[in-house]
């Protein structure tokens, strides 16, 4: 049971890197054992706590995301083409959080359970950094959103579902998706930080209401106030990184990842931590 000083640090760890293609989830993960209390906080309070992250996505992007709400519900109603860019964005952003909606409930256990193994939190970490890094090297990076397609908007979506394994990263799947398909790099993290919206939400809301028959390892109070820093912290950080990324891209992100992968690796064997 996490104590109020080691919930209100998780919120902090959790604003920190959830918009940074580094795996918040994997944070999380890693520090949890290794605070007084000990332990997996578990993925309740992870996917409880990115409910203030997204939220903070929700004050930053409000003027897109009232734009892009009322496009889609026009076009239902008529109003508007679905062709409409605004509208067009609306539905791509459905299709792509498709994959991540069938993904998360087919593999829900392993997920919540087997998944969470350090060691291939630790392998993710360091492949995907080096994805990450080969993606933002050698891509073309031309592409705008506006000419983002329907099998671009699923790609993003695949990758997006990759996240659900801790060490993959949301941001950092689909921003290297982007990437890849000659995305810019700010194209690339504005969409994901759209992108991630429903499916972190509706996860989110899910683990909380779904806690309150279950429990969770970290008590009500204490997970509130992690999500209210995660919130604060979580908007700062989507200030400084899009201005980041847009000149220096994400090569300190892949050496981190790479340091972090192989930090992990080493307490494992050295059996300072517990892969489970």
């Amino acid at each position: 049971m996490s104590t109020w000083a080691e919930a209100a640090f998780l919120g902090l760890v959790q604003g920190l890197t959830e918009f940074l293609p580094v795996s918040s989830s994997a944070h999380l993960r890693i520090i949890g054992p290794l605070l007084p209390s000990g332990g997996d906080p578990g993925a309740a309070f992870t996917a409880i706590t990115q409910i203030g992250t997204e939220a903070a996505v929700l004050l930053y992007f409000r003027r897109d995301i009232a734009r892009i709400a009322a496009a889609w519900l026009a076009s239902l109603a008529g109003g508007k083409r679905p062709s409409d860019p605004d509208a067009r964005m609306g539905w791509l952003i459905i299709v792509g959080t498709l994959p991540i909606a069938v993904l998360g409930l087919l593999f829900k256990d392993a997920i919540e359970g087997s998944l969470r193994n350090l060691y291939i939190t630790a392998a993710m970490l360091i492949a995907f950094g080096l994805l990450l890094g080969a993606a933002d090297r050698f891509s073309r990076k031309q592409r705008s959103l506006s000419t983002l397609t329907w099998r671009d908007g699923l790609l993003f979506g695949l990758a997006q579902a990759m996240a659900l394994i801790p060490g993959v990263s949301r941001s950092g799947g689909t921003i290297t998706a982007g990437l890849l398909m000659g995305y810019t790099r700010d194209a690339a993290a504005r969409y994901s930080f759209l992108l991630a919206i429903p499916a972190v939400l509706a996860s989110g809301f899910y683990q909380l209401y779904r806690s309150w028959d279950i429990g969770s390892p970290v008590a009500p109070g204490p997970t509130a106030l992690a999500t209210v820093i995660a919130f604060g912290v979580g908007y700062a950080v989507i200030v400084v990184f899009l201005k980041l990324v847009s000149t220096r891209g994400y090569l300190p992100f892949v050496y981190y990842r790479l340091v972090l992968g192989t930090l992990v690796l080493a307490l494992l064997l050295g059996g300072l931590l517990s892969p489970h």
